[in-house]
């Protein structure tokens, strides 16, 4: 291996300095693996454009913030064929992102495109069955590499170009007519890949042009789940007529210190879902997602046990002349004009936008839906007040970790719970 190669991601290779922990979360998607000593060197890939190190280098510090070591341990874990496999396998994802597509192809034939995060190149591949006149598949991954075989294997290597390096770095010579990126995380913003998207808005998109998905929203709502909490705690209080009741506080916290990624159905929810965030792709800022706060009050529709809160996230699919002034949020369970904050209680009119719900109720996904979990749950009555706030923050130590402060009250007492989505 030469000294200095000319590194195909347009940074230089770094040994992992700080430790990220090896989690194993049932369909979790930015997966942690080991990081390689070295990117692969320097050549086209057989296609595959290439940037000169120097210059990335120079534009690295122009455009953005440097790779950091974190940045790659996530990049190198969606090198791994399974993540896509899963993402791929999830229909409701992927046939939603296929029809809106062919929806919006009078935006897209003959019009240039850019895919933030093309993995395996599928969306883009669909652009161009779309008519796109060009498209641009960005990756930072190692997967681009596969992308591009993708493209040469379906004679497509004329119109989808693969840009293996990140959004900050690779070079695009023309402006674009279309954005579209699968960047969503679990509860909506983890991995913060929506920053990517707003920086490639940022530096390539024409006037009016459009964005895929165009908006997206946030929802919480309090849970019940005894069988959940039974399976992970009460099994505890007499295992084989032993009683292993001092395993408890282990237990809830082996269990529950962290989010957990897992599907719920309607009827573990308690009330009509509070909005926490909508994002317009339009024109929200980098400065936005580093962190966000809502206050929230629920009115418990029965009597139960509050076991914790569950998150979940639409996005909308709107045609230009909706984008950026549709004020129309698209969960299931909405009102006509919301905000951040309101709670949502009809549903929308189906023929205003695709949407794509990761709600408890629709069709499961492998976004499922997270829960912060409480420790010991609050027995709540019908109609009882549950309110307090929760603050989502990109971590300093890593800001694809997102760090969550959650303070609830309900019948007199109140709690706080921190906890951090790694």
């Amino acid at each position: 291996m030469n000294s200095s190669p000319a590194y195909s991601n347009g940074y230089h290779p770094q040994q992992q300095q700080h430790g990220m922990r090896d989690k194993v979360r049932r369909g979790t998607r930015a997966r942690s693996r080991e990081l390689r000593e070295s990117f692969s060197s320097g050549g086209n890939f057989g296609g595959l454009r290439v940037s000169e190190h120097d210059k990335q280098q120079q534009q690295q510090q122009q455009q953005g913030a440097p790779c950091t070591d974190f940045d790659m341990a996530y990049f190198h874990s969606y090198a791994h064929v399974g993540i896509h496999e899963e993402m791929i396998k999830d229909r409701v994802r992927t046939e939603t992102y296929r029809t809106a597509i062919m929806q919006h192809q009078s935006s897209i034939a003959g019009k240039v495109v850019v895919d933030v995060g093309c993995g395996t190149g599928i969306l883009s591949i669909f652009c161009a069955q779309a008519g796109a006149k060009r498209v641009y598949a960005v990756d930072a991954s190692d997967i681009a590499v596969q992308a591009n075989e993708v493209v040469k294997a379906n004679n497509l290597s004329e119109t989808i170009i693969v840009l293996h390096g990140r959004v900050e770095d690779v070079d695009i010579d023309e402006e674009v007519d279309v954005i579209i990126s699968e960047w969503m995380g679990y509860m909506l913003l983890y991995e913060s890949m929506l920053g990517s998207v707003i920086t490639a808005r940022d530096r390539w998109l024409k006037p009016g042009g459009l964005i895929l998905p165009s908006s997206a929203t946030l929802y919480m709502a309090p849970i019940t789940h005894s069988d959940r909490y039974s399976e992970s705690i009460d099994f505890w209080r007499n295992v084989y007529g032993i009683d292993m009741s001092a395993m408890l506080p282990l237990a809830k916290q082996c269990a529950f210190e962290e989010p957990c990624v897992e599907t719920i159905v309607g009827e573990n929810v308690l009330t009509w879902p509070h909005v926490v965030k909508q994002v317009d792709c339009h024109t929200i800022t980098l400065h936005e997602l580093e962190s966000v706060t809502t206050n929230y009050k629920f009115k418990s529709m029965m009597r139960a046990p509050l076991h914790g809160f569950a998150f979940w996230f639409d996005v909308e699919f709107s045609g230009p002349a909706l984008a950026g002034t549709n004020n129309h949020a698209p969960s299931s369970l909405i009102s006509n004009h919301p905000v951040d904050g309101q709670q949502r209680k009809k549903r929308a009119n189906p023929n205003e936008a695709l949407v794509l719900s990761t709600a408890p109720e629709d069709p499961p996904t492998h976004w499922q839906q997270t829960v912060l979990y409480f420790y010991d749950p609050i027995e709540v009555e019908q109609d009882q007040l549950i309110e307090g706030s929760v603050t989502l923050s990109q971590s300093k130590e890593n800001r694809r970790f997102m760090n969550i402060h959650l303070e609830y009250a309900s019948g007199g007492r109140s709690f706080v719970k921190e906890s951090v989505m790694r």
